[in-house]
């Protein structure tokens, strides 16, 4: 507990509350982005008859695009303002989204995977800069509490999203309502495919002309941006101090294994659904309610943060999602759906808590490197759903064609986030047993 509660310093100041609302909005169209995607893999799969792994690209397209343009984001952000990082970042995102109109037409899969990489080349400027910056617009002691209520607004990103999936492209999928899809005939699987691909890039291209008008906005407005002064130590100099600094390196592998849990979790939660015998549409209902109890575990965890020290909460809450993990791996049937949603909870906290955590007390140049370390941990996210694929594939295409230690294969597949959570709550637990005297972080 935190006995020095009514002393803690303002959560935002009134002179940085508009740059912090216009920042914080950018936090949902990232969200919007992750859960228009997830459904997709499922979608590709199905009419572009992919195996499970296969599919995967789709999030090794998506997350590894996160990699690769982390650090250049950064580096950029660190020479120029952070609202022309912002607005290359909202010009790169709307090119990706708009790359799906000809990836449509072509309908080759590999132009949507492109697509989706040029997307979060975007996406990437735009979490390399709006983090660290949120963290930066108050009190250190106050920073990791802030960058939660920041990210709050992401999950309202992904219920959007979500219902977009639901509504505009799962529920007009025409092969997903044929059991025997793979059995037609190729005439009518070339007719059903290109309707089926048209319905996919909708949303897309639709997101794209609204992030133009959202780049339109960013670029006439005012906003308090420092640019480098050209006084700035060598990148050598704070490479190798973040690299020293244990508690930044655990954490940026922490969020490695936070992120690939998180996109497990969401992705596969329709191969667990179909397993039970859940259509793809019901089973967004599902992602619907995991979505909604991520913004609860949002709001209970920033609260909570007031009088919880960061990583005493990120190890309470990571070992209720690995007990939660165990029960959707042991718990075959709607039950083990439901302790499915409920990681979702538990994991609310853990993105913007290690973001805090690793942060926490390194220098303004240290923290716009440090925050692409972050960023490019996001690569979790592309590999760790592609090797769940593979075991999900190890009996044949079926998600539950083989059982390993007495289940099928998609619910022992969700081995892979317990361990991610194992690791993280050890991780908590080292930050709070070396640092609940000394920070409040």
């Amino acid at each position: 507990m935190n006995s020095n509660t009514q002393t803690r310093p303002k959560l935002i100041e009134r002179k940085a509350l508009i740059p912090f609302i216009l920042i914080t909005s950018l936090f949902a169209l990232w969200g919007f982005a992750n859960a228009v995607t997830d459904p997709m893999v499922q979608a590709f799969k199905k009419v572009l008859e992919l195996s499970n792994s296969q599919a995967a690209w789709v999030q090794m397209a998506f997350y590894g695009g996160y990699f690769c343009m982390a650090l250049p984001a950064a580096l950029f952000v660190r020479k120029y303002s952070y609202k022309v990082g912002v607005l290359i970042g909202l010009a790169l995102y709307a090119v990706g989204a708009l790359l799906f109109y000809p990836a449509a037409i072509t309908e080759q899969f590999w132009f949507f995977c492109l697509g989706l990489y040029v997307l979060t080349f975007g996406l990437a400027f735009l979490e390399t800069t709006a983090n660290p910056y949120i963290l930066a617009m108050g009190a250190r002691e106050t920073a990791t509490q802030r960058l939660n209520l920041a990210q709050a607004f992401n999950p309202v990103g992904l219920l959007g999203g979500l219902l977009v999936a639901q509504q505009f492209v799962l529920r007009n999928l025409q092969s997903d309502d044929i059991a025997d899809y793979a059995t037609l005939d190729e005439a009518k699987k070339i007719l059903i495919r290109t309707s089926d691909l048209l319905v996919i890039r909708n949303p897309y291209v639709i997101l794209g002309l609204v992030l133009i008008g959202v780049f339109i906005l960013i670029a006439v407005s005012k906003m308090p941006q420092a640019k480098g002064d050209g006084k700035m130590p060598s990148l050598k100099a704070t490479f190798d101090s973040l690299v020293k600094n244990k508690k930044y390196v655990l954490g940026v592998l922490a969020q490695v294994f936070y992120v690939g849990a998180q996109i497990m979790c969401w992705t596969y939660i329709y191969q667990y659904a179909e397993a039970i015998g859940i259509s793809s549409t019901v089973a967004a209902n599902y992602q619907f309610a995991a979505f909604i109890v991520f913004l609860i575990g949002r709001a209970v965890g920033t609260y909570l943060l007031r009088f919880i020290n960061a990583g005493k909460l990120l190890m309470y809450f990571a070992n209720l999602a690995g007990i939660s993990t165990l029960l959707a791996i042991y718990m075959e049937g709607t039950n083990g759906l439901y302790a499915l949603v409920a990681i979702s909870f538990f994991m609310s906290v853990m993105f913007p808590t290690i973001y805090g955590i690793a942060l926490n007390g390194l220098n303004e140049e240290q923290s716009k490197i440090g925050a692409a370390g972050l960023v490019m941990a996001i690569v979790g996210g592309a590999l760790m759903p592609k090797w769940q694929g593979m075991i999900i594939d190890m009996g044949g295409a079926a998600v539950n064609d083989t059982q390993i230690t007495g289940v099928s294969e998609v619910n022992f597949s969700f081995v892979l986030p317990f361990i991610c959570f194992v690791y993280i709550a050890w991780y908590g637990h080292q930050v709070y047993k070396k640092h609940q005297s000394t920070e409040v972080l």
